[in-house]
């Protein structure tokens, strides 16, 4: 599942491509990805325009003019990707939504050729990605696993991809998202200029008698922080992962505080941690995983002691650590 500075990555890029955008068809192949309404969508969607891409946690929000947004979660294999320039086929789909656009769209195409397709070089090549990484964020789209594709007014196209279906595109009231229950149980968010040092140990001391490899990966604690970024912000902080949260001294809790924030915003910076066809808005791959410092290094000398990286096994997941500078309290 995509981290924070994956889909992080994914909302700075979508802000640059789709903001100010009118969408003008929708197409799903597969109902439980897309699971909002003809009328909704034809009364809130198509004709609306693209304000604000926001993130909260791991969930992205498309807010619209029309005071609805599109709230979509990548889960285990989800993939958003723009295109620039459409292409030559839509989406094949049991359900058709905003036909009457696309029709509308497409007569107008055939008077005049020139129709507001923006056929750029630099636009058309623009991908980006988050979450499974397979061939779709690079190869023609729509494909298998493509479920629903949106078609702008301008001609440039969204695709969310999800090999597994488990993911899933929402249309709500915005007004509304906040209320949604798993919106209301995810943590602060660690990048936010109020995540404090002392409001960090506050939400940790809530899992005390847990280890801090589990409390940093529990959503209702903070948000957005998987699996790479827990081992790299306790490696930065010299903090073995087994360690009780109550055992956590001041000391690591400013150590730590500083790493998981630096750490993300590294992460960020280079594109996010996909090591294979990640790419972002500007058709970069991903670059993190070639900087981590322990995470998939096992077997390789720490950059900071030279000691060789172990993997563990710590609150159920594979754990990347340094024997010599996370040692575990005794």
């Amino acid at each position: 599942m995509p981290e924070l500075p994956e889909v992080e990555t994914v909302r700075v890029g979508l802000s640059r491509l789709i903001v100010g955008k009118e969408f003008a068809v929708v197409e799903t192949a597969w109902d439980k990805s897309f699971p909002n309404t003809k009328p909704d969508v034809e009364q809130f969607l198509i004709g609306a325009t693209v304000v604000e891409v926001t993130r909260r946690a791991k969930v992205l929000l498309i807010e619209l003019s029309s005071k609805y947004s599109l709230v979509i979660h990548l889960k285990m294999t989800g993939q958003l990707v723009f295109q620039g320039k459409p292409s030559t086929r839509l989406l094949s789909s049991q359900r058709r939504l905003g036909s009457s656009k696309k029709d509308e769209l497409e007569t107008e195409n055939n008077k005049d050729s020139s129709l507001r397709w923006n056929d750029s070089a630099d636009e058309s090549e623009v991908h980006w990605g988050a979450g499974h990484p397979n061939d779709s964020l690079v190869h023609e789209l729509p494909d298998r696993s493509t479920r629903v594709s949106f078609t702008f007014s301008d001609g440039s196209q969204l695709f969310f991809n999800d090999q597994r279906r488990f993911g899933w595109v929402r249309l709500l009231p915005t007004a509304e998202i906040p209320q949604l229950d798993f919106l209301k149980k995810v943590g602060p968010e660690p990048l936010a200029s109020d995540f404090t040092r002392q409001v960090m140990k506050e939400r940790l001391l809530r899992r005390r008698n847990t280890n801090i490899k589990a409390a940093l990966l529990d959503q209702s604690v903070i948000a957005g922080v998987g699996n790479i970024y827990a081992d790299e912000s306790l490696w930065g902080a010299k903090i073995h992962p087994t360690t009780m949260v109550r055992d956590l001294s001041d000391k690591n809790f400013k150590d730590l505080h500083k790493s998981l924030r630096d750490i993300l915003n590294l992460s960020i910076s280079k594109g996010g941690s996909t090591d294979k066809h990640y790419v972002d808005a500007e058709g970069k791959k991903g670059s993190y995983l070639s900087f981590a410092s322990v995470f998939r290094r096992e077997g390789k000398p720490c950059p900071r002691c030279g000691t060789i990286i172990e993997k563990i096994r710590v609150a159920g997941r594979g754990t990347h650590i340094c024997p010599y500078c996370q040692k575990p309290k005794r």
